[in-house]
């Protein structure tokens, strides 16, 4: 890699900073984007850095997903006439494909006021010898106590997506921004308005007004895009100007950190700077917007990542439209169906979404009951609760729909209105209470120490004074209860989906497992607002 001996500070700058953003819920390494140097580039929940080892070489192979911001400016020349995706057939060149696509790609220039620095050096007494090495230090630092507001800029990539002016890029590309401008292949620039953003996609759509029609690109069928198909990106990597670059689609259905993640992976090379730009297939048609990379120094190493097309449009559309995203809500909470769950619910297979809680909402309202698995939705089968949650949230809010449980071994059709989860997700949750208790009499059961209900627990606990089952006051460390996380303070509501309220209850739904053939027993523990289900093995 070539190494470039004058660089700006600001380039110089950018290559040190990174973004953070939250972990998923998976317990598993999640992506960390760079940030321009610009506050405004801090990505919302996109990614997090993998814990790096002290060994130093196993510190480079630990790889970190990137956001791709830059923080300095770099412009590029861009020029804008009208295409049509065509047919463009084996790519023993991209030069006709390159030159087809070019006048819709853009450079993404935002602008952001930085607030003044609040940092002050150390209290020292008058004509100290450290005073001046800590004022050194500081302007080192970019911490100087007399600093002032200033502007700082960041930069991106996008693309056009209409005559008229339409313009897509990544939401950590110009979040926060004061001011956009878009830069074009032909060298004239214009100033973009925000027409709205999904930081749970990381899509931004923006809108720029210009004399004649704008060069643009269509979307294409990501879903029709195979591993092993060709592709190229587009975009403005490292400052450097307009750029491509060429690989092949690695694999789809990519999840990072979050909900409606969707991502081709490519090994096509993407680099910070790229963020908000496009995927080509061979037709001309964009099947991904470029979001993240996977590195273990912030530069390419072939593992970068795309949103699909298909997830991106239906986001677009929204936000033309309304301003805003509308997914629809089910208004349930939900795990993953395991296969020692499945086995002490007697189910035949370990897919679906079991339900551990029916608040106030469109499910309650069409009887969905904690317990229930969904199968099906809306005629579509349900894997997992990930599937679930993104075949909702792509249905439209108010649509009546079918939805198929299976109850105590029976499948039922239910019939249930959407809500708007954007509506639900203001809704406080109370935090989750763990305390250890003492108990005024207490069975020793599953690994667990089980005492009744009791108005002191409800009032200890913070809990309803209807709150009934049994608490757990304390949970053997090498019990596979406390390896399925259960701990003390957990309030263990249900048994073989029966309620529970007396450990001679809880003897009795283990008896009944065994005599149904079970070697588990599925359990509902609630922990403060939070309900789950967990299965423990009952076996002798």
């Amino acid at each position: 890699m070539a190494t470039f001996t004058h660089m700006s500070s600001a380039a110089r700058q950018a290559r040190r900073i990174t973004r953070q953003e939250d972990l998923d819920l998976r317990a598993q390494a999640r992506p960390v984007p760079l940030s321009s140097a610009a506050p405004h580039a801090t990505p919302d929940t996109r990614a997090a850095t993998r814990a790096a080892p002290r060994n130093p070489a196993s510190r480079f192979m630990m790889a970190s997903l990137v956001a791709l911001s830059l923080a300095f400016v770099q412009t590029m020349p861009a020029q804008a006439q009208d295409m049509t995706p065509g047919q463009v057939g084996v790519p023993l060149s991209f030069a006709d494909l390159a030159q087809k696509v070019s006048p819709a790609v853009v450079n993404i220039t935002t602008t952001t006021t930085v607030a003044a620095s609040t940092n002050e050096t150390p209290m020292l007494p008058e004509g100290s010898p450290f005073e001046e090495f800590f004022r050194d230090f500081m302007e080192r630092n970019g911490q100087t106590p007399d600093s002032r507001p200033h502007r700082s800029q960041a930069l991106g990539s996008g693309f056009v997506i209409s005559p008229d002016g339409y313009i897509v890029t990544n939401n950590h590309v110009i979040e926060g921004a004061d001011e956009i401008q878009i830069e074009f292949y032909e060298g004239f620039t214009l100033d973009a308005k925000l027409i709205g953003t999904d930081p749970k996609t990381d899509i931004a759509l923006l809108k720029v007004e210009a004399d004649e029609p704008l060069g643009y690109v269509e979307f294409g069928d990501s879903d029709a895009s195979r591993v092993g198909d060709w592709v190229m990106a587009m975009g403005n990597p490292l400052g450097q100007g307009f750029s491509v670059s060429s690989g092949i689609v690695s694999a789809r259905g990519r999840a990072l950190s979050g909900t409606y993640d969707d991502f081709i992976q490519t090994d096509a090379a993407i680099n910070r700077g790229n963020s908000g730009g496009p995927l080509f297939n061979m037709d001309a048609q964009v099947i991904g917007v470029n979001t993240a990379i996977l590195s273990p120094n912030g530069g390419s190493i072939g593992i970068g990542f795309s949103m699909a097309s298909n997830v991106v449009t239906r986001v677009v559309d929204q936000l033309k439209e309304y301003g805003e995203t509308r997914r629809g809500w089910l208004g349930v909470r939900i795990q993953d169906v395991t296969d020692d769950v499945a086995d002490a619910m007697g189910l035949a297979s370990a897919s679906g979404a079991l339900v551990t809680d029916v608040p106030t909402g469109p499910s309650q309202d069409a009887g969905v009951e904690a317990g229930d698995v969904i199968t099906a939705f809306d005629g579509k089968p349900v894997s997992d609760t990930r599937e679930l949650v993104r075949t909702v949230g792509n249905t439209a809010v108010g649509k009546a729909v079918t939805m198929v449980v299976v109850r105590n071994g029976t499948e039922m059709d239910l019939t249930i209105t959407l809500g708007r989860r954007e509506d639900a997700e203001g809704e406080a949750v109370p935090a989750s209470v763990q305390q250890n208790v003492e108990e005024p009499s207490t069975s020793d059961m599953l690994g667990m120490v089980l005492s009744p209900m009791t108005d002191e627990l409800r009032a200890e606990l913070s809990l309803p004074g209807s709150a009934e089952g049994l608490v757990v006051a304390d949970v053997e460390e090498d019990s596979e209860a406390y390896m399925k996380g259960l701990r003390a303070g957990d309030v263990i509501t249900e048994a073989g989906q029966q309620k529970i309220a007396s450990a001679s209850d809880l003897d009795a739904r283990i008896a009944d497992a065994k005599d149904a053939g079970r070697n588990t027993l599925l359990l509902l523990v609630r922990r403060g607002a939070d309900p789950r289900f967990v299965a423990l093995n009952i076996a002798e």
